[in-house]
């Protein structure tokens, strides 16, 4: 008897329906084809022993299943519950009409009990396009994939409650999310506040610049100054994801069975890679093309703390994603993209001894090691920064005031506002939302000088020797900065303000 039952592939962050065909026949035998990968090969043990102890057994007999389309590559254990449940149907275990209606993934343990599963969103989504009924997935995954409306999801525990549902037809119990009171609900802020930072009034200035208009930050400063805590505090200034950009990362975090009992993700993410990371780990790849660190900070803030130690191999492959906030992994029969736009925050010490024009501190760097320290990030890379600013310790009398700093939520509110002044100027552009995305044309139209603010930038060009993409940086921020005052015009204060945040652009800033 030959029967079909539906799963689904994942393959970047969309999902491919696999059709499960299980045929038993007269004879011995268990040939599974459709290129299954080792932990599917693996899957008929634990299905053995999953139906055994469920009252069910696996027969003797020559069962053949494909794996449709036979030539894209399957991996992963999730088919567990799908081949199960084909097998007791082809061979008359279980009766049911209405398994065509329903996509079925799970892991099965060895007392039939199911095990997440990674990329239930994109699978319900997926799902719910081919017009399936339902979706049926081991509890810890159904509230994921409850975001998605108009199909039902069931999050199930046991094989036994699937085998009843289709047999006897006993119901299950259906899980169901409202999706934008889930998403509000959870709009609360993190735990770490612009509150608890003491001094720094500059450099909260320029987070608050960097939040506002998306731009990438470098802080430069010796250890101690506070350059992790303020980096750790940017996503609490940022503006609250919007509904898409929820699904989008979430979409992104359940490829890599990161959402497990979470629903829909309503914080920015913020991650931050140790330097040892490889640029595999980083920038996504590997044999079945996974999301690195930059995808997973999609629609939040990548933290690169100590960016010299990075290898440089590692932070050159970020180049291209920072341009193109996407990134496109490339196999010999198959391409994936991932998307990644995020703010890049990155943080170094002056020198490898820490220290630098500090008439206190123990020189331990010469002219030549610091310029070595210095010379392992590229010239390109820091022109994608638009920020560059330098932290100085925190004086005594500062540390110690009880006087509490500015709040995120006063920063955030203002960023907010910028950030809907910039979302009405390129309300009829799909690609640019907020102004560290515009392209050269987009700054010649929206960033227009007049003559003194051109003639100070003309002077700023000749003297700090700055490259062409570092111009077109100078007048992102700027923008941004009339837009944080609510000013129409970008005048001379904005322009020299933001030639201000050049510091690595400096001749002679190691001396």
């Amino acid at each position: 008897m030959l029967t079909k039952v539906y799963g689904s592939a994942v393959f970047g962050v969309e999902a491919t329906t696999i059709t499960v065909e299980v045929n038993v026949d007269r004879g011995v035998g268990y040939h599974l084809v459709g290129l299954p990968d080792n932990a599917i090969k693996e899957s008929n043990y634990r299905i053995a022993a999953a139906l055994l102890n469920n009252g069910y057994k696996i027969p003797g007999k020559k069962i053949t299943i494909n794996m449709a389309p036979a030539d894209l590559r399957k991996e992963g254990s999730a088919y567990d519950l799908t081949l199960a449940v084909g097998i007791l149907t082809a061979s008359g275990q279980i009766q049911s009409e209405n398994l065509e209606k329903y996509v079925i993934m799970g892991e099965l343990s060895l007392d039939g009990s199911l095990q997440p599963v990674k990329g239930a969103l994109p699978i319900a989504i997926q799902a719910r396009e081919e017009g399936f009924a339902g979706f049926i997935l081991p509890n810890e995954n159904a509230k994921e994939a409850a975001i998605v409306s108009d199909l039902k999801v069931y999050g199930v525990d046991n094989i036994k409650e699937v085998i009843d549902f289709f047999d006897m037809g006993k119901p299950l119990e259906q899980i169901v999310v409202d999706t934008r009171k889930e998403f509000y609900k959870n709009l609360d802020f993190p735990e770490f506040d612009f509150s608890d930072v003491k001094g720094q009034e500059s450099i909260k200035r320029c987070m608050e610049i960097a939040a506002a208009g998306g731009h990438n930050i470098i802080l430069i400063g010796p250890p101690g100054a506070g350059k992790t805590m303020l980096a750790k505090r940017l996503p609490s200034i940022l503006p609250p994801m919007t509904l898409q950009e929820a699904l989008e990362t979430t979409k992104i975090h359940s490829v890599v069975g990161k959402i497990k009992n979470m629903g829909l993700m309503s914080q920015r993410p913020f991650r931050s890679p140790h330097h040892t990371i490889s640029d595999v780990a980083l920038v996504g790849g590997g044999a079945y093309p996974q999301p690195g660190e930059i995808s997973l900070a999609h629609n939040g803030v990548l933290f690169l703390d100590e960016l010299p130690e990075f290898k440089r191999g590692v932070l050159e492959v970020m180049r291209q994603p920072l341009e193109d906030r996407e990134v496109t992994i490339s196999r010999a029969k198959f391409t994936v993209t991932y998307p990644s736009s995020f703010m890049l925050v990155a943080s170094m010490n002056p020198s490898p001894g820490g220290y630098f024009n500090d008439p206190d501190a123990p020189v331990t760097s010469s002219p030549a090691e610091m310029q070595r320290y210095l010379g392992k990030i590229s010239g390109p890379l820091l022109d994608r920064i638009d920020i560059h600013i330098e932290v100085t310790p925190v004086p005594f009398e500062k540390l110690s005031e009880d006087r509490k700093g500015e709040g995120s939520v006063e920063i955030r509110n203002r960023v907010i506002v910028a950030r809907e002044i910039q979302t009405k100027r390129f309300k009829d552009l799909e690609k640019v939302h907020y102004n560290a995305q515009m392209n050269t044309k987009q700054i010649r139209e929206f960033c227009k000088l007049d003559k003194t603010s051109l003639n100070l930038l003309k002077n700023a060009m000749e003297r700090l020797n700055l490259s062409a993409r570092a111009y077109d940086r100078i007048l992102k921020v700027a923008r941004t900065i009339a837009d944080l005052e609510n000013k129409e015009d970008v005048d001379g204060n904005h322009i020299g303000e933001a030639i201000q945040y050049r510091s690595l652009d400096r001749e002679g800033w190691l001396g």
